[in-house]
């Protein structure tokens, strides 16, 4: 009985051109050949991050390297109407993983980390680019299980002042779970773009919400329990692609 394997998405970032051949890098290739032990003639599907896919086959699978053979090329999809720019607290270890992987499975746009006072993660120099890169190719990796084609950034970590003065989304939200606010999103028109602020495991302090108040941030609770700082995330954006944009 012959069984028939779904074409595997992987994400490479080369200008894809019918005919041409891309040659994979070192994790995509050996993923392929050891992992999933494809061979010559296996199907692939390409996609390159800016919002281009294509269908391949596997022309080389050696040692020394994978070679991909470009059939078709066409415009991705998976990309939501709202644009939503998560300022996400820093967190430790997988819980931060986590949150950027249901981030980019939600839809988001773009993701930057943020230093805040309660946060109980510093990065410097090195550590914070290693993070980074790791960060990213979080992002990466879940784009290629929920079919997107465009990988979010996720920018290099700034502190919460930083991110605040840079905001000019139509909509920015802040998660407050001590406001009286109710909900937050009612009576809203939908938005151009979505800034949404989630504080770290000890939530923000006091003048941090007051900062993002004055930075034209409403409250939002998202009712009467504490969520972690990895769910908040899921939660807050499930609502906005369901109020405006395409859940």
């Amino acid at each position: 009985m012959t069984t028939h394997r779904k074409a595997p998405r992987i994400h490479v970032a080369a200008d894809f051109i019918v005919g041409g051949d891309v040659v994979l890098p070192e994790g995509p290739a050996r993923h392929v050949a050891r992992v999933l032990r494809l061979g010559e003639g296996a199907p692939l599907r390409l996609f390159d991050g800016m919002g281009q896919e294509a269908s391949a086959l596997l022309v080389e699978v050696s040692r020394k390297r994978v070679v991909a053979r470009i059939e078709s090329v066409a415009a991705g999809g998976g990309e939501s109407p709202l644009a939503v720019h998560l300022g996400q607290a820093i967190s430790k270890g997988d819980r931060m993983d986590y949150a950027i992987q249901k981030a980019v499975e939600l839809g988001v746009a773009a993701i930057t980390p943020l230093y805040t006072e309660h946060g109980d993660v510093r990065l410097k120099g090195e550590r914070e680019a290693k993070k980074l890169a790791h960060w990213q190719a979080v992002a990466a990796s879940a784009c290629e299980q929920c079919g997107r084609a465009v990988v979010p950034p996720v920018h290099p970590p700034l502190t919460l002042a930083e991110w605040l003065a840079e905001r000019g989304e139509a909509l920015r939200l802040v998660l407050h779970p001590a406001t009286d606010a109710q909900g937050g999103l009612e009576g809203e028109a939908a938005p151009a773009g979505v800034a949404l602020l989630i504080g770290p495991e000890g939530g923000l302090a006091e003048d941090e919400v007051e900062a993002a108040r004055a930075a034209g941030f409403a409250a939002l609770t998202l009712g009467p329990r504490i969520l972690r700082t990895e769910t908040a995330p899921v939660v807050a954006l499930s609502l906005l692609q369901y109020r405006f944009g395409d859940l």
